[in-house]
């Protein structure tokens, strides 16, 4: 369906970027697709991205993020749309937003933990006063339950049953299960290195509003911590991310103690979301587990044995 969706949404680009009865393209590149999945297809045309949101995306919630990411006291923190409205595109709804350049892959070294982690000490700052109508809950437990569900469509697998144990044994909010007990606070929903692009006035913003709202801070910490926890983010860049959004007054995280009693509910979910994408894509290319998959197994197997409310040292 996505692959149907694509021409459309170039062509859609390219009207955005070049105004009516304009017939040749002067931007001298040709329109990239940055994205090509169920969830979200994302072309870009020049200076101009498109985005179709995932078909069944609720349009008033769409909008209330939409008028989050526009907001004046959110400049410097999201990257802003081109317009709060929608355009529509086989069922599903498209924006639009200035291209950024995302963080390089290639370059683990120069990965911007402390700009990360300062952007989203800002945005859990956030007043309420600046949030609109409608706006819902984040959407960061959801994705965990989606991604436990096709786990458990995709097959018999040896290394199923650990994650399911280990999904068990969290609280009922953090499988999507019953309310989320915070939701005090401006949360991303789905933080990670691939949710940060560098502006043209060379500043770092968050992008990708579709897991936006309200809810417990510490989700938005929950990935690095994870990997942290499973030894896949060296201390150094845990300690320096972690340091940074402090400093930046981040309300996730206590500012001078512990930080787990508030981050191992979400960082156990995260490693449980990570491990069934693992083995979901494992099963679908009919391939063995790799290291880095195997690994956050591994941790949930651990994670099974011992629930959060009685493992107060599980970071270490």
């Amino acid at each position: 369906m996505t692959a149907d969706v694509l021409p459309a949404l170039s062509a859609k680009v390219r009207a955005a970027v070049h105004p009516a009865g304009e017939e040749v393209c002067v931007c001298g590149t040709d329109t990239a697709v940055l994205a090509d999945r169920p969830d979200g297809a994302v072309v870009r045309h020049g200076g101009t991205v498109a985005k179709a949101h995932a078909a069944g995306t609720d349009p008033t919630e769409l909008t209330a993020r939409l008028a989050v990411a526009a907001h004046p006291a959110l400049d410097g923190i999201l990257l802003p749309p081109r317009g709060t409205g929608t355009a529509e595109l086989h069922g599903r709804p498209v924006t639009f937003w200035s291209y950024g350049t995302p963080v390089d892959r290639d370059d683990p070294d120069a990965a911007p933990w402390e700009e990360a982690a300062t952007l989203l000490a800002r945005l859990h700052r956030t007043v309420d006063s600046v949030l609109p109508p409608g706006l819902p809950p984040m959407r960061g437990p959801a994705k965990a339950a989606r991604a436990v569900a096709r786990l458990r469509a995709a097959g018999p697998h040896p290394a199923v049953a650990p994650v399911l144990r280990a999904w068990a044994v969290l609280p009922a909010w953090a499988r999507d299960e019953a309310p989320m007990p915070d939701l005090g606070r401006l949360c991303h929903g789905d933080l990670h290195l691939g949710q940060l692009v560098r502006s043209a006035s060379g500043d770092w913003l968050l992008i990708d509003i579709d897991d936006l709202g309200r809810g417990d801070p510490a989700w938005d910490l929950a990935r690095p911590a994870a990997w942290f926890a499973c030894g896949l983010l060296p201390p150094d860049e845990w300690t320096r991310f972690l340091t940074a959004y402090r400093v930046a007054g981040g309300t996730a995280v206590p500012a001078d103690s512990d930080p787990w009693s508030a981050l191992d509910v979400a960082a156990r979910a995260l490693t449980v979301q990570t491990a069934a994408q693992a083995i979901t894509k494992s099963v679908a290319a009919g391939r063995p587990l790799d290291e880095v998959e195997t690994s956050v197994i591994d941790a949930c197997d651990r994670m099974a044995a011992h629930p959060p409310e009685l493992a107060p040292d599980f970071a270490t």
